[in-house]
């Protein structure tokens, strides 16, 4: 009897502890929208459920295009006021002239969609569909030339790829189907998801600078950054006691960071001088982010971190 108690006991254990390390894997995971893209050269997620319950975005809707608008009304879908997680897969394409551009897109959306009022839309604008590992992939002229292939995963999950191979799209059906266990993901995730703040509300990781790069070095509106396009970063944005920023640079070596570095610090100092730290609210928010910015090299990293004002998040919320 007592040998049956003690066994008892034992199996009882061992479950919970096998409870206990699944729980943590789950918790130390990606997010499932991240763990389903396909291979790329770098990932963006967004987590917008905290940012609209914190900004109300969603209660000053988009005034959309004619094209949006028309599948709004078809599906009822609107993102601002649906769409709760997304994780985008960026592709770099070998011919940046082609009808893709610099860079195709996968991406996995999770939120509220009506599922049968988005397929009657996806089956009249499709010019094909596909039947793959039990899910519809609809085809749907794009501009310029592209093709978008979606899919819904369930309920209130879709995929999308416009890459102009199938290879992406069914990857992520594939991994959907396998149950998108906490040790699957992407060679980007395994390489830097660690990296990646706890409880962040936004993330980038690979080659974040891939959507601005031009002729090997990274440009945001015209102006060039110190940083080659093969760079990898890991930048996120959480919310401590304000929204913190975190962009973290791994340079080939040691001397690469330190030039970074330096090239950083000038253009911050510029730009802590062009931002006046009077007149509108939106300029004297936007130089505290650029005072209170600080770069520190570790080794052959480059850290920058700056917390962003709640009243300019709000601000630029409430102005769309």
């Amino acid at each position: 009897m007592r040998r049956r108690t003690l066994y008892s006991l034992l199996a009882a254990l061992l479950f919970v502890v096998a409870l206990a390390v699944v729980l943590l894997l789950r918790f130390h995971a990606p997010p499932e929208v991240a763990r389903l893209l396909p291979e790329s050269d770098a990932i963006v997620y967004f987590n917008l459920k905290p940012v609209r319950a914190a900004t109300h975005f969603d209660e000053k809707p988009v005034t959309p295009a004619p094209e949006y608008a028309d599948f709004v009304n078809a599906t009822g879908f609107r993102w601002e006021r649906d769409l709760d997680r997304i994780a985008i897969a960026l592709h770099r394409m070998p011919d940046p002239k082609g009808p893709n551009g610099v860079v195709a897109y996968s991406a996995v959306a999770e939120g509220r969609f009506d599922t049968s009022r988005l397929s009657m839309w996806l089956q009249a604008n499709s010019r094909s569909m596909e039947t793959y590992a039990g899910h519809t992939i609809f085809t749907v002229p794009g501009q310029e030339g592209r093709v978008l292939r979606i899919a819904a995963l369930g309920f209130d999950m879709i995929a999308a790829s416009n890459m102009p191979t199938t290879e992406q799209i069914h990857s992520m059906l594939d991994r959907y189907s396998a149950g998108a266990s906490p040790f699957s993901g992407s060679s980007v995730l395994a390489a830097h998801y660690d990296d990646v703040p706890y409880f962040a509300l936004a993330w980038g990781i690979g080659h974040v600078g891939l959507p601005f790069s031009e002729n090997g070095h990274v440009q945001v509106f015209g102006v060039p950054l110190p940083l080659s396009e093969d760079t990898d970063l890991v930048a996120s944005l959480s919310y401590r006691t304000a929204l913190h920023l975190r962009v973290e640079d791994f340079a080939p070596s040691e001397q690469d960071a330190a030039q970074t570095t330096t090239n950083l610090q000038t253009i911050l100092n510029l730009l802590r001088a062009f931002v006046p730290d009077s007149g509108t609210a939106n300029e004297q928010a936007l130089h505290r982010v650029f005072a209170g910015a600080h770069i520190e090299q570790r080794k052959s990293h480059v850290l920058l971190t700056t917390d962003i004002p709640s009243e300019l998040l709000r601000a630029n919320a409430n102005s769309r």
